[in-house]
């Protein structure tokens, strides 16, 4: 087998609220997803991204570090929720419940 027929691309992409950067490579198929995140470069630019701490995924779905991935396929680096949705839903329920109580019908 080949060099070249072991290699397929991949994306990293990290999101922050007003900027998106997407690293696009070219790995060997056997590396996992941590060692294609830090060949990316990702790491250097954004010193705040701790792969112990921030999940990652492919797609939109969770993955391992130790995973591999296949051509074509998307790693993307999740920042922590600076909120928890359950307590937003909430929040918002109980707003919308003392609005309607004070409306007059």
């Amino acid at each position: 087998m080949s060099i070249e027929s072991e290699m397929i691309h991949v994306e990293v992409v990290y999101a922050l609220p007003h900027e998106q950067r997407v690293y696009t490579l070219v790995v060997n198929q056997s590396m996992t997803v941590e060692d294609i995140i830090r060949q990316s470069g990702v790491l250097e630019q954004y010193p705040e991204v701790d792969l112990s701490v921030n999940k990652v995924g492919v797609f939109s779905r969770n993955t391992k570090l130790n995973a591999t991935v296949r051509d074509k396929d998307r790693i993307e680096i999740y920042r922590p929720l600076l909120a928890d949705p359950k307590e937003i839903r909430r929040k918002r329920a109980e707003q919308a419940k003392q609005a309607s109580n004070s409306d007059p019908l």
